[in-house]
């Protein structure tokens, strides 16, 4: 699905997704990434949601947002509740949904100026 986007220059947003890949400013990724207004981060995590590790979700902690969208591939999937537990003492929310749901959160709320990462994980 492409996704239409205005008044958002120099941020990365979103422009595309299906269900093997998403689209960021038009380049094509098919493997699990971070993404921020500002940068990208591919490859943060070879896990899948059942195999995520504390280390891999540290990473996520020290991006230094206010929310994190955990999109968990073609279906809503819930990691493990001992590695959700240190977010919210950390004052940082974290969103669990689809990889298509969290495509189109992040792109609102980066268009918003908010301070917002995308972690994608692909089936």
């Amino acid at each position: 699905m492409k996704l239409h986007i205005s008044n958002t220059a120099g941020l990365n947003l979103f422009t595309a997704y299906g269900d093997d890949y998403v689209a960021v400013n038009h380049e094509k990724y098919a493997t699990n990434l971070i993404l921020l207004p500002e940068s990208v981060i591919p490859e943060w995590t070879s896990a899948s949601v059942g195999t995520l590790t504390e280390a891999d979700m540290q990473k996520l902690l020290e991006l230094g947002t206010e929310i994190i969208l955990l999109g968990t591939g073609s279906r809503l999937r819930f990691p493990p509740s001992a590695l959700l537990r240190p977010f919210a003492p950390a004052g940082i929310g974290l969103d669990v949904m689809d990889l298509q749901a969290a495509c189109r959160t992040y792109n609102i709320l980066a268009a918003e100026g908010r301070k917002v990462a995308a972690a994608l994980l692909f089936d």
